[in-house]
């Protein structure tokens, strides 16, 4: 077991392909319920590409960048995690085609419009780096969120990607609050997108989340 750190009964640490089993159940019941777009949509998005999902989840976790935070005082609970992976420049457009060939359902949706903001921030032109650690999922319990959990995830996950050597730390924040936490932390919105102005090709508004969550942004941090 590979401890990042533990403060006040709270451990993380870095993830293993044996948590995946709890960690899918703790999205359940902590992240498709609070994510805006997904919860907002009515729809269940757990269930939409959850094969490919899996298969994402469990590279980035074998890449030792995945973080857990575990409760020590109620029995080793999880309380919090982070999906976080390597991304290259030939990503984008993988990841561009990937997302165009999904259905029209609302994690389609939500990885064209990713896509979008990845390839319109293109930060390995911009920063001139051949590589990145990609935040992909924060996520704190709800019993757990207002206490700090979520930015000593991220806190960590920065010291985990100095460790290995990236040069940078990235995250799209679909959340208000999750982009407040992580500029908070030093992280810099390079380039934004206002769901009201994200429409199909019928003009109609794609994502409509209630206040405060007006805009998707693309966060970075160099480390």
């Amino acid at each position: 077991m590979s401890i990042v750190n533990s403060k006040d009964g709270i451990t993380i640490r870095i993830m293993s392909a044996e948590d995946y089993k709890d960690v899918k159940s703790f999205m359940t019941d902590h992240f498709f319920t609070g994510e805006p777009l997904g919860a907002s949509s009515g729809e269940n998005v757990q269930n939409q590409n959850e094969k490919e999902n899996d298969e994402f989840h469990l590279s980035m976790i074998h890449q030792g960048t995945c973080l857990l935070a575990i409760d020590e005082i109620q029995n080793g609970r999880i309380v919090g995690l982070v999906l976080a992976g390597a991304e290259y420049p030939s990503d984008l457009e993988k990841h561009r085609q990937e997302a165009e060939e999904m259905e029209q359902h609302c994690f389609g949706r939500i990885c064209r419009m990713s896509s979008k903001l990845e390839m319109e921030a293109n930060i390995f032109e911009k920063y001139q780096i051949f590589k990145v650690l990609y935040s992909y999922i924060t996520n704190v319990d709800s019993s757990m969120r207002g206490k700090g959990l979520g930015s000593r995830l991220a806190a960590a996950l920065m010291d985990v990607g100095r460790s290995k050597g990236f040069p940078m730390m990235a995250a799209i924040c679909t959340s208000f609050y999750s982009a407040r936490q992580k500029e908070a932390l030093g992280m810099k919105c390079i380039h934004s997108l206002a769901y009201a102005d994200y429409k199909d090709d019928q003009g109609q508004v794609i994502f409509q989340p209630p206040a405060p969550h007006t805009h998707a942004r693309f966060m970075v941090i160099k480390l």
